[in-house]
């Protein structure tokens, strides 16, 4: 696990992004007392991002049985866990920030599709008063869950080109303008975006939706390429296994809607790390022509 080039990229981001966001709190009259602080910013920023690099399932086992034993050396004014925890809700806006740098560059193929996010297990819904206020039932292909959606755009690289987190019971098709809004060539979903209206929208940003077909609607005429390419859309299910599994962007202990953001963020900025990301082994040039 290299850190270096992980936290002098953070690093680098931080001091060019606090400076404006507390020009931007001091216009807006919401700053609050600015004490040193023995742990930087980019120094949290880093660390939660290699928690999601790092395997482990539980933020404070990894905090205090590896970072506290092995990268004391490294991060020399570590604080106690307790306090660590209060620091997050602090490096919100500025992991979204540089999220935001992360992004992939748009190649023409694109893939879209959205993912579960529950916040709690179907039987202990009645029971849960954390996220009642935003949390929201929804339903996909595996059942009914409890918690939030995220829709995913990546390109054929498998970098992340857009994303969003909304509430479990929006439909998947409401978001896609707004995520496609500086893309071009092809996008390509599965039966939740089939929709003409939609498809007709994306044709006035320039884009061109391909999905599949129901079973009881006329064939539609698609080229060898785009056949071979909808049939590679799984290249997403992909990632999202990844960002679960690996970047853990999915667990029901969340106890803060802002730590629930968080570890969002964080998840997505250490799947970008990833030097092998899932793509396609085909000539991006050839097939846009």
């Amino acid at each position: 696990m290299n850190i270096l080039p992980l936290f002098f990229e953070i690093d680098e981001f931080c001091r060019w992004f606090e400076p404006l966001w507390n020009q931007y709190l001091l216009a807006r009259n919401s700053t609050k007392r600015q004490r040193r602080r023995t742990l930087a910013l980019s120094e949290v920023m880093t660390l939660l991002v290699l928690f999601h690099q790092s395997g482990y399932r539980n933020l404070k086992q990894f905090y205090l049985t590896f970072v506290c034993q092995y990268l004391r050396a490294d991060f020399p004014h570590l604080v106690s866990y307790n306090r660590f925890v209060e620091f997050e809700r602090d490096a919100l806006v500025p992991l979204c920030a540089y999220l935001q740098t992360r992004r992939g560059t748009c190649t023409g193929i694109s893939f879209i599709d959205s993912t579960s996010l529950p916040v709690c297990q179907n039987l202990r819904i009645p029971q849960h008063r954390q996220f009642n206020w935003i949390a929201r039932r929804g339903k996909t292909t595996l059942g009914w869950f409890y918690g939030f959606k995220l829709h995913l755009i990546v390109s054929d690289r498998g970098e992340l080109l857009s994303w969003q987190v909304t509430p479990g019971n929006i439909d998947d098709q409401r978001p896609v303008s707004r995520l496609a809004k500086q893309l071009f060539g092809k996008l390509f979903g599965d039966l939740g975006y089939l929709s003409h209206p939609l498809k007709k929208l994306l044709q006035e940003q320039k884009l061109e939706l391909i999905t599949k077909l129901k079973k009881n609607m006329k064939n539609q005429f698609l080229n060898l390429t785009d056949k071979i390419l909808l049939r590679k859309r799984a290249v997403i299910e992909t990632i999202f296994d990844q960002l679960k599994n690996i970047s853990q962007i999915e667990h029901t202990r969340h106890r803060s809607f802002w730590n629930f953001l968080v570890n969002l963020a964080s998840g997505l900025i250490a799947y970008s790390w990833q030097e092998r990301k899932p793509s396609l082994k085909y000539n991006v040039n050839e097939l846009v022509c």
